[in-house]
């Protein structure tokens, strides 16, 4: 081969080479986010601190199924509240039992989903407060997140997996949500004692006929 089109060739393989290095090394610098469970430590669970909530005179298989991987929990408008004596809305949600808590700092992390059609409903909820019952809720409008039915936390939620993280900063009475690791979300807390941390679907402002939402790897953390 001619000595010129060697190098030719040498030199076209140097520029590829130098363009390629530059593009991986852009990429070995590109941010990344943290992951929101960075420097906590996941606590045990068992089926026992998954505490259903339903319609009283509802059986659980009516409104909940577990398949060992998936948690599906649906309600109607026209159920019974959760207890005969309660005058709260429909609801079918997870208590998560034996992790209350009135200081530190904990957080929430399941992987969600909700079926369009399904609106007006809570699908998670920091439960105790001062004068109100919850620190924080999450509410599903026509395909959107919202901070209980005010500022937008995540547009087009319908019909897709999505990662939930909320974090509770008791002592600076903060709470921090993120989707998908991105944060997405940062209010103060609303006061109280005594917390704990709920999912499923409670109907709220109007609601649909019939609500669900599913979920999958529920884990809860402590920073330590």
């Amino acid at each position: 081969m001619a000595p010129r089109v060697l190098s030719w060739i040498s030199v076209s393989l140097l520029v590829f080479l130098a363009s390629w290095s530059c593009a991986a090394a852009r990429g070995a610098r590109a941010p990344r986010a943290a992951d929101p469970t960075y420097g906590f430590t996941s606590v045990r669970l068992d089926e026992s601190n998954f505490v259903l909530q339903r319609p009283y005179d509802e059986a659980s298989g009516a409104r909940y199924s577990f398949d060992g991987t998936v948690r599906k929990l649906w309600v109607l408008a026209s159920d019974k509240p959760h207890a005969r004596q309660s005058h709260t809305s429909p609801r079918t949600e997870i208590r998560m039992a034996g992790y209350d808590y009135s200081s530190g700092v904990w957080q929430f992390e399941g992987y969600g989903y909700v079926p369009s059609g399904t609106t007006g409903v809570s699908i998670m909820q920091v439960f105790g407060a001062g004068e109100t019952a919850t620190t924080l809720m999450l509410h599903v409008y026509d395909g959107a997140l919202r901070y209980y039915d005010r500022q937008l936390v995540e547009d087009a939620i319908y019909d897709r997996w999505f990662r939930l993280n909320v974090v509770h900063d008791v002592e600076a009475s903060t709470l921090t949500v993120y989707i998908d690791g991105e944060q997405k979300l940062h209010v103060h807390g609303r006061g109280g004692d005594s917390h704990y941390f709920k999912f499923g679907v409670y109907a709220q402002n109007h609601d649909s006929s019939c609500m669900e939402s599913r979920w999958k790897d529920v884990r809860i953390f402590k920073k330590h």
